[in-house]
């Protein structure tokens, strides 16, 4: 029997439950994982009904309600305890998983995760982070860096964006196996005097983080070069970065549609350019990284994209797997245990207990 157990929101995303049980289907072919579908038992079993799959590996428990992307979603996961992502997150938090896949709206994900996932000890706030693709000037094995938080929280202090970076070396580190990944600071300049009162703090304070490898500022002409592994910034921005991306890919590939219908020559260049081009759509296409580590929490949650197809939600599983097995969430902890209680690191330890008698 499989011992790292996923709970998969099997009612969660734009596209269905059949969408989720597919991608589940293809996780247990290739990673060693028990997957907990968590929904409308008859609906799942039905789905479930065209595969042959050993039935060791996947087990349902059935939910009662669902929270779509249209409903508040802090209204709904207070008023609705069955519903299908509420469930899961109540499973992990319980320790009957050890690890949560949605596609549902964010925000239901991230209030569901609070509610019921204890949050690592010291961590202050948890963040959203993804990776999203670069031209890859360091030379690594793969094509993207890491960026985080892109919409857990609007504005954070100096010593949470310190905490963001710790959590996002770690996660690096073992997910994507780069030992000491370089961490940088979205900021409006290079320069450590750049920046409010804020950045320049937080600026110090990752400068003096013996564990981490801090290169400075970076700005925002330089996120896609992919000179760093790392790029910390507070959600507001964050998410504005990375939807951003996602319309200049949209629009990239509208351009080069409406070339092909204008000139012979630019169809002629396009076919000629069709191998690189298939390369750039495979690097960035989300359904090859499955999904988007909600980090801070004891255990690991993937919130995978609402439009997920069955790819995508098999690869986050088997990312969510990939988390547990390298022990991610544990070696978070160590790390964010190890830098506050540094000796020129007091202060923070005072301030998170102040934060959490407040909150």
């Amino acid at each position: 029997m499989n011992s790292i157990r996923i709970a998969v929101d099997a009612m969660g995303g734009d596209n269905g439950h059949e969408v989720v049980i597919k991608g589940a289907i293809n996780a247990i072919s290739a990673s060693p994982v028990k997957i907990i579908l968590i929904g409308d038992e008859k609906k799942i079993a039905d789905a479930l009904s065209k595969y042959k799959y050993n039935g060791d590996d996947i087990e349902i428990l059935h939910a009662s309600e669902e929270i779509s992307m249209h409903d508040s979603p802090k209204k709904s996961v207070e008023s609705k305890p069955n519903a299908s992502v509420v469930v899961a997150a109540r499973l992990v938090g319980e320790g009957k998983a050890d690890a949560l896949v949605s596609a549902g709206s964010t925000g239901s994900v991230v209030l569901s995760a609070a509610k019921y996932i204890p949050r690592i000890s010291d961590v202050r706030r948890t963040a959203i982070a993804t990776v999203f693709p670069t031209m890859n000037e360091l030379k690594r094995d793969d094509f993207f860096s890491f960026l985080l938080d892109v919409g857990a929280n609007i504005h954070c202090s100096a010593e949470e964006l310190a905490q963001f970076a710790i959590m996002g070396s770690a996660y690096v580190s073992d997910v994507r196996g780069i030992p000491n990944p370089k961490v940088a600071l979205l900021n409006i300049g290079e320069e450590s005097s750049k920046g409010g009162d804020k950045m320049k703090e937080a600026y110090r304070i990752l400068n003096n983080i013996k564990s981490l490898n801090f290169v400075g500022n970076i700005e925002g002409k330089d996120i896609l070069r992919g000179v760093v592994d790392v790029i910390v910034t507070e959600g507001f921005v964050g998410n504005i970065v990375i939807k951003t991306l996602e319309g200049a890919s949209k629009t990239v590939g509208r351009l080069g549609k409406l070339a092909f219908k204008t000139k012979i020559s630019w169809k002629l260049g396009l076919f000629m350019l069709r191998k690189g081009i298939n390369f750039v759509k495979k690097v960035t296409d989300y359904s090859e990284y499955g999904g988007a580590p909600l980090l801070g929490f004891e255990k690991m949650v993937i919130i995978a994209h609402g439009r997920s197809n069955a790819k995508a939600i098999g690869n986050a599983i088997k990312l969510a797997g990939k988390c547990v097995s390298d022990d991610v969430c544990g070696h978070i902890s160590t790390n964010i245990h190890n830098f506050e209680r540094e000796p020129e690191h007091e202060y923070t330890r005072l301030a998170t207990k102040r934060y959490r008698s407040e909150n």
